[in-house]
């Protein structure tokens, strides 16, 4: 499968977000609101509409739709301290079909002055969903130690990331095979570039690279989310915090 061609974001487009760094505020951003418009907000659109054509080829229950992919640049400073008013990072999330946006396992990348970040897992389960994936790791373990210990992934991604637990869980005893993740209360991964990547024509390759090579992970958490979706839970899903804000 050969993707639509991306050529990258346009040169503005980086230094418009180290300068957004530097001067937070509404004044500023309106003055430089057209560069805004043209050089991040559309192409992030066109590059979100791009991994939707490639999702089609080899993973159709990934949504990619701008409306609902693209975090807005705005920040929701209510319960905040800082009340700077702008996120100076770009960000996009992909849930899979049928899960919310902000619950289950997706796939997430984002464009900063100082990196840019791509992986996918799931960053923060409410309890109900964290013992659903403990469930299927314990019920399925040498299908989960294939996926993160195999090559492909070590390759790509090194191991496992996520925060853990200092002993098992309840509930799970300590014998069970792949006992060591039934600690993670998070399941990711990802890989980090310089932000010239952002304006490169590697962009979009290195994306569709990392997230082929994290989907089987993403499709293991995938079985075990769907059954337990909010809509057949009476707990409320958690929003994901700041990696995927």
């Amino acid at each position: 499968m050969r993707p639509k061609a991306f050529p990258g974001f346009p040169p503005q487009a980086l230094p418009f977000l180290r300068n957004l760094k530097k001067h937070n505020n509404r004044a500023w951003f309106q003055s430089h609101k057209l560069i805004y418009e043209q050089s991040v907000k559309a192409p992030m659109r066109e590059l979100v509409l791009t991994l939707g054509e490639a999702f089609r080829h080899f993973a159709p229950e990934m949504v990619a739709d701008p409306r609902l992919s693209l975090y807005r640049i705005y920040r929701d400073t209510r319960f905040s301290r800082d009340k700077s008013p702008y996120k100076t990072q770009v960000a996009a999330v992909f849930p899979v079909r049928g899960l919310p946006k902000n619950s289950g396992p997706g796939l997430y990348f984002h464009i900063s002055p100082e990196e840019v970040l791509m992986g996918g897992g799931i960053y923060m389960p409410d309890p109900l969903l964290l013992r659903a994936v403990r469930e299927r790791i314990a019920a399925f373990p040498r299908e989960f130690s294939s996926i993160v210990e195999g090559k492909r992934f070590r390759k790509a991604f090194g191991v496992l990331e996520g925060e853990q637990l200092q002993g098992m869980p309840k509930g799970f005893p300590a014998d069970l095979k792949a006992a060591e993740y039934l600690r993670y209360k998070q399941f990711l991964f990802g890989k980090v570039f310089p932000a010239s990547l952002a304006t490169s024509r590697r962009l979009l390759p290195e994306i569709l690279n990392c997230f082929q090579e994290g989907m089987p992970l993403i499709r293991f958490l995938k079985e075990a989310a769907l059954p337990t979706s909010p809509a057949q839970r009476k707990l409320e899903p958690q929003a994901l915090p700041v990696l995927f804000d």
